[in-house]
């Protein structure tokens, strides 16, 4: 089977913004694997919360880069964890993939994260979701290949927007 020039596609984006739901559908359209980055350190390492408890960020931003690294070898659509984009090696491999950037308003991610244990917000709430998300931007809007607002379009629709743009050869 020849190699597809469209993969592995990467999502982006802040968390809450869609990228493992849309991804796992983009995914099952293209008939490929999904891999979630974020899952994928839990299934090795355990919950990011206690990583983040027990040895700090540095320590779970280590274990982030030796996923991604791998995940970009993979003939795979790829959601990446909100900050691995901060990572000058991961910026670096991102140049050379296609890469789609999920955004997401504020007012519709508020409901996205209700009850959730993510530990960047675990202390700020939804105004420690701004702060990051808007030191991110920059990163994201330089990375990204197609940027779509997922605040208010459907999956199907989104999913059909990446099929278009990245349906053909890069």
């Amino acid at each position: 089977m020849a190699e597809d020039p469209r993969l592995p596609l990467v999502l982006i984006g802040p968390m809450g913004a869609g990228k493992s739901r849309i991804g796992q559908r983009v995914a099952a359209d293209w008939g490929v694997p999904f891999v979630d980055t974020d899952q994928r350190i839990v299934d090795r390492h355990g919950p990011i919360e206690r990583i983040f408890a027990d040895h700090g960020e540095p320590r779970f931003r280590e274990l982030e880069r030796e996923v991604v690294a791998e995940a970009f070898r993979e003939h795979a659509v790829v959601s990446l964890g909100g900050g691995a984009v901060l990572d000058p090696a991961t910026q670096a491999d991102l140049a050379d993939l296609p890469v789609v950037w999920l955004r997401v308003s504020p007012e519709a991610v508020a409901s996205r994260l209700v009850g959730g244990t993510r530990p960047l917000l675990a202390s700020g709430g939804l105004a420690e979701w701004r702060r990051i998300a808007t030191e991110r931007e920059p990163i994201y809007a330089a990375l990204a290949d197609l940027d779509i607002d997922t605040s208010r379009r459907s999956v199907a629709r989104i999913v059909a927007d990446i099929t278009e743009r990245f349906g053909g050869t890069r």
